[in-house]
């Protein structure tokens, strides 16, 4: 099962050492964020430097899969981007989910009305260490239906499209998707794939 980042440690090579925390300062709690202001002192310089981060919950990521080996994509306006975008079922692990497969089941129902016979856990990044403190953990849901109709927020508007698994490579060649997370997650199902899971012919192209 995944972990939590917050609980991820990791010992520095022996030609580097890490930068004790000497304070550390929320500056603005947002929705989805909290910007903090940390100090840190240079093992190699002696001298104090302060950096920005933001501290937030893990993310999770969904590759739907039909019976038939359709992908099932979302597509929706980003504000950051300012344009329509692809991408996997997503969101946040919220503070009621008790684990981040549950996050993972509730994400794909409400943004896509589908659910899943099957999870299992592909693998985890971080999304941006050098400002983030979070993981977004991927998920495969296998055997995806269409359950019910979507239960969305008041900021989304999705459309639901299925794909057959072997446009997502042509589709990441030609910039249709672009989401880095989105890669990500369609890179830990190739691993899946290539673990010795059996494959249809629709799935035979590879990245």
């Amino acid at each position: 099962m995944p972990e939590n980042s917050s609980a991820n440690t990791h010992v520095p090579p022996p030609s580097l050492g890490s930068w004790p925390l000497l304070a550390s300062e929320v500056l603005h709690a947002f929705p989805i964020y909290r910007l903090r202001r940390d100090s840190r002192r240079s093992p190699r310089t002696g001298k104090v430097h302060t950096f920005l981060v933001l501290d937030s919950t893990d993310w999770v990521n969904v590759v739907p899969v039909t019976p038939e080996g359709n992908v099932v994509l979302i597509r929706q306006f980003r504000h950051g981007t300012g344009s329509f975008v692809l991408e996997v079922p997503g969101g946040m692990v919220d503070p009621s989910d008790p684990n981040p497969e549950e996050a993972a089941r509730r994400e794909l129902l409400e943004e896509t009305g589908y659910t899943a016979e099957r999870f299992h856990y592909l693998g985890s990044v971080h999304p941006n260490p050098a400002i983030q403190n979070n993981q977004c953990h991927t998920f495969l849901a296998e055997s995806a239906r269409r359950a019910q109709e979507q239960h969305l927020e008041g900021s989304e508007d999705i459309e639901v499209l299925e794909v057959p698994y072997g446009r997502i490579a042509p589709m990441i060649a030609q910039r249709e998707i672009t989401h880095a997370l989105v890669l990500t997650a369609f890179f830990w199902y190739e691993r899946y794939l290539r673990s010795g899971r059996p494959r249809r012919e629709e799935e035979s192209r590879e990245f």
